[in-house]
């Protein structure tokens, strides 16, 4: 007789568990409070639909906070591993120029939802929608829309952050998980826009300009890339990578300040060098010889005195590592994804609560940060994934 188990949610981490659980011994169920699966999913493909990135496993690993709790779960199932297996299901893909992983062009997001969703079918995966988790009954029986009571063998969490409530990722579990005894971190914002007060001529001429070919650093911590001026701050991939260190630090602090390269092609004495045989003006010089835009050149006057701005070696240093004050995070709804939700410490190294027997939580509701570019998808498959296959050798 099979055994039953009932999926909370209908996101990437719940559709990548059920794909992988063998539908010959269990009874699967994706509950999704939503009419449809995937809505979240779908609104990653709004920017460019990054799958996963193809870098090395051992440098794609780093790329997580904390830095090592994925690890199992990623060699079990690799980007390249989800690569092959969208192919599978027909879905071929493509590497950027910057490494990340597409779908083939001319495929939206929606096909490969579609695509995954007829795999489900294919298995006998059921669909139960407008079903939200409000409690647990009698014996850790489940309690949807606060009064229908189900019992499955094994029940997996995958209920989303508590970004996007559109989508239906609005975080509301939160107390009921507290009153369970399980140990909840509140939501924080991550790869979110970040405040900077800018200068209100500055933001004027310059909202929405872009920032190319730049990095940014904390805490010797590096992230290259591009970002966007915007009239909360600052937003983009140069800044998302540092998401969990300046949520640290803004934690204890009112302000973090963060250092732009604006040149990281350039060394400091390279670039002193370009300056100092310059006999153009500074402002041609740093937009006709070391080809900053228009935007940076416009930060650097508005920040710099008129001393600074004219000595050769203070320009430099300043292109090298200007300094941005960040003094707040967009608001979680705001955000792409956010860190907080369940403590690491409240489940096992299957994902399993300790406090719930055969209760288990997987993607974004576990409290850990990734950058934008692939990784938030990827660790979301290779989480429901791996607890795929721990149930499939019970």
């Amino acid at each position: 007789m099979r055994k039953e188990v009932a999926i909370i949610g209908g996101g990437t981490a719940g559709l990548f568990l059920a794909a992988f659980l063998n539908t010959d011994i269990y009874n699967v169920t994706i509950y999704e409070k939503k009419t449809s699966l995937g809505r979240k999913f779908l609104v990653a493909g709004d920017g460019g639909f990054n799958l996963t990135h193809s870098e090395d496993l051992s440098s794609f690993k780093s790329k997580y906070t904390p830095s090592s709790f994925l690890d199992d779960a990623l060699d079990h199932f690799s980007n390249n591993a989800l690569i092959s297996w969208f192919l599978s299901i027909g879905i071929p893909t493509f590497i950027g120029s910057s490494g990340k992983v597409f779908p083939e062009k001319g495929i939206k997001p929606i096909e490969v939802l579609k695509c995954i969703e007829a795999y489900l079918i294919e298995k006998n995966v059921k669909f139960e929608f407008n079903k939200t988790f409000t409690d647990w009954g009698e014996e850790n029986s489940l309690e949807l829309n606060s009064n229908e009571f189900i019992k499955a063998d094994y029940t997996v969490f995958a209920l989303g952050g508590g970004s996007w409530k559109v989508t239906g990722s609005d975080g509301s579990w939160l107390d009921v998980f507290n009153e369970k005894g399980v140990s909840t971190l509140p939501f924080k914002s991550s790869n979110c826009a970040f405040k900077i007060n800018w200068p209100e001529k500055f933001i004027q001429n310059n909202e929405g300009k872009p920032l190319k070919n730049i990095s940014i650093s904390l805490q010797n911590k590096v992230q290259k890339g591009e970002a966007v001026i915007t009239k909360f701050g600052i937003e983009g991939n140069a800044i998302y990578g540092l998401s969990p260190e300046i949520q640290a630090a803004l934690a204890l602090e009112n302000e973090v300040i963060v250092y732009v390269d604006f040149k990281p092609t350039l060394s400091l004495s390279v670039l002193i060098q370009k300056l100092a045989q310059s006999k153009s003006k500074t402002t041609v010089t740093l937009k006709e010889k070391i080809k900053l835009s228009r935007t940076v050149i416009e930060i650097i006057k508005v920040t710099l005195t008129k001393e600074e701005f004219l000595d050769v070696e203070a320009l430099a240093r300043f292109i090298k590592k200007f300094p941005l004050t960040i003094i707040d995070l967009a608001p979680v709804d705001e955000a792409i994804s956010t860190s907080g939700g369940i403590n690491l410490n409240a489940v096992d190294s299957n994902f399993e609560l300790k406090k719930v027997k055969n209760n288990f939580c997987i993607g974004e509701m576990l409290d850990w940060n990734a950058p934008t570019g692939g990784y938030l998808i990827q660790a979301c498959a290779s989480k429901g994934v791996y607890l795929a296959h721990q149930l499939n050798n019970k």
